[in-house]
């Protein structure tokens, strides 16, 4: 592969790699919220509705599946815990098969 062809293929992978980690990362803040809002009572209104909502409808079905898996422990939850470790460690190997072609 000429020089022209590694370059290319080293900046696709290193754009492919910052997009995943930086999708990675938003979808970790989206969870995060999504906890802080279920801890704190906010006024009732239609934009809250509607965050609340959409949070709702992009965490739950990652979150149902650590709570399968997870034994439940009275009132706390530890999915969302679960949940963002996993998201972390997942980044961590996708850095790491993407370190090759850097």
């Amino acid at each position: 592969m000429s020089l022209h062809g590694q370059l290319a293929l080293a900046d696709a992978a290193s754009a492919a790699n910052t997009f995943i980690d930086t999708f990675l990362w938003v979808y970790i803040l989206l969870l995060f919220v999504y906890v802080l809002m279920s801890w704190v009572r906010l006024p009732y209104t239609v934009w809250v509705r509607r965050v609340n909502d959409f949070l709702r409808d992009v965490c739950e079905p990652y979150l149902r599946i650590f709570r399968r898996i997870l034994p439940p422990l009275g009132p706390l939850d530890l999915s969302p815990v679960v949940a963002m470790i996993a998201l972390i460690a997942l980044m961590r190997v996708v850095d790491a098969l993407f370190s090759r072609y850097s």
